[in-house]
């Protein structure tokens, strides 16, 4: 069983920094694209960040300059270092993988910008 677990959320004032980890865990044969998307209350879930297995990465225009998306492949993890978070980032975050030719999704963590 594929397995996505989140980590590294909370609370945070505006202007501060979160790094999110995710890991996967299971049978694992292969690993495309990783990402993370993010759901407010009230609105749809939007993509956040992706990274193909080769290191391209993609990001959402409201993220640009100051969230950095990472992987380890050797340890099927994916992370999302958030630098000068704003309270329209508050949120949560879903982590995303494409393992085994299948999409999965983590069970999402909450991250909270506020004074």
């Amino acid at each position: 069983q594929v397995q996505l677990v989140e980590s590294g959320g909370g609370l945070v004032q505006p202007g501060g920094s979160l790094r999110l980890s995710c890991a996967a865990s299971g049978r694992i044969f292969s690993i495309n694209a990783m990402g993370w998307y993010r759901q407010a209350p009230g609105k749809e879930r939007e993509l956040v960040a992706s990274i193909t297995d080769g290191g391209d990465t993609n990001y959402a225009d409201a993220v640009k300059g100051r969230f950095t998306i990472s992987r380890d492949n050797a340890k099927n993890t994916v992370s999302l270092q958030m630098n000068s978070l704003k309270p329209e980032d508050t949120a949560v975050y879903y982590c995303t993988a494409e393992i085994n030719w299948r999409h999965y999704w983590g069970q999402g963590i909450q991250v909270t910008v506020s004074s």
